[in-house]
């Protein structure tokens, strides 16, 4: 493998994986301080494949809303994993995303790309669902501007990882998108029609992200208060997932915080899922030790995200405000969080570890190592 402690191969990891009745994790830490070690241990103890993953809005070239670059953040991630002695991880760029595919848009986007190939990225998802054409006659004409857009930006990142192995991920159908309706979901003839499409252009995703019900974040009641996610359509996905497994493709279930671990393990179809997203889950998790550990510098955030979210949301709940707008605080309070007490951080390390745990056993991803050994 070369440097032990570089990012795996993201394409050799998913194809030694694909035909395995488990989900890989992979984690959106936007806060990184405590939050790697806890999950690189658990990954250890587990035996356990691990993404580490960033989306765009999280990390760019100006550091997203958590102000961490992906130099900033693949540092991080591979100190952490020196630390554990653990070399089993993918550095995975997440939603690479393209609302409007202007020149500029997508000159920001190759800009971004090549600076997380230099820090070692290995797996990159191109999200260009947002360009869905409306009044399309067939869901080839739909879909066509995003099979197009998707396409170059994989050419791109092929031509500049110069030969090296890479997964890749592409979206169709937006996520947490609803109409008058409610929540819109893929299509089966939408899918496989974009997979075979994608084909036809040379390009050969590991990964479909689809629209199955889920939301990124938190889901709140009318009181504001946090509650289960369980709108995730399982019939529809495990269809989708059959229909277009033929092409070696395998979903990317995004927006499982708050799904409940009991509803992953008797009814995600574990395989046929390959990957899953979980972020959000980090940011509450932290909060949460800060309540009781540093509970002066927990009110200077509490207080900021009500003050500054508040007046564009005045009928929300201020907890559902906190929860929603709080990841904003990581950039304006990024020093303070960076130098937080070292018995928080090993609080912070605790109960990363926990919780990774409980997913790697609910995505049954243990020794899934010993697999990626033998293909590589």
């Amino acid at each position: 493998m070369g440097n032990e402690f570089e990012p795996l191969p993201g394409s050799i990891v998913f194809n030694a994986l694909k035909n395995q009745p488990l989900i890989i994790l992979a984690a959106n830490p936007r806060i990184n301080i405590g939050v790697l070690d806890g999950i690189f241990e658990a990954a250890k103890s587990m035996n356990s494949v691990v993404i580490f993953e960033l989306a765009k809005s999280e990390s760019n070239l100006q550091g997203g809303y958590t102000g961490l670059t992906p130099e900033f953040f693949a540092k991080n991630v591979k100190t952490a994993a020196i630390k554990a002695d653990y070399p089993w991880f993918i550095l995975h760029a997440d939603h690479l995303t393209i609302q409007k595919a202007t020149p500029e848009e997508i000159s920001e986007v190759k800009e971004l790309i090549i600076s997380q190939i230099k820090v070692g990225f290995s797996s990159f998802a191109i999200d260009a669902s947002f360009l869905f054409n409306l009044d399309g006659r067939n869901e080839l004409e739909h879909l066509q501007r995003n099979i197009e857009v998707t396409t170059q930006i994989a050419n791109f990142i092929k031509d500049n990882m110069k030969g090296k192995e890479f997964g890749l991920e592409v979206e169709v159908g937006e996520i947490g998108k609803k109409d008058k309706e409610g929540l819109v979901y893929t299509t089966v003839a939408e899918a496989k029609t974009y997979i075979q499409s994608l084909n036809k252009n040379g390009i050969f995703p590991h990964f479909l992200a689809i629209a199955n019900g889920s939301t990124h974040g938190n889901i709140y009641d009318a009181e504001g208060n946090v509650i289960d996610q369980i709108s995730i359509n399982i019939p529809r996905t495990i269809e989708i997932a059959k229909a277009i497994e033929p092409f070696n493709v395998r979903i990317a279930q995004h927006g499982i915080t708050g799904t409940p671990l009991e509803l992953i393990e008797k009814h995600f179809p574990r395989g046929l899922i390959l990957k899953g997203n979980v972020g959000t889950h980090w940011m509450n998790i932290v909060w949460d030790v800060l309540i009781k550990s540093e509970p002066v510098f927990y009110k200077k955030l509490w207080n900021w995200t009500i003050e500054t979210f508040k007046p564009k949301s005045p009928k929300k709940a201020d907890k559902e405000i906190f929860g929603e707008n709080a990841k904003y605080g990581i950039k304006q309070f990024f020093n303070e969080i960076n130098a937080l007490e070292p018995q928080t951080v090993e609080a912070i390390k605790a109960t990363a570890y926990r919780e990774a745990i409980k997913f790697l056993k609910a995505f049954n991803s243990q020794n899934s190592v010993d697999l990626v050994k033998k293909a590589l």
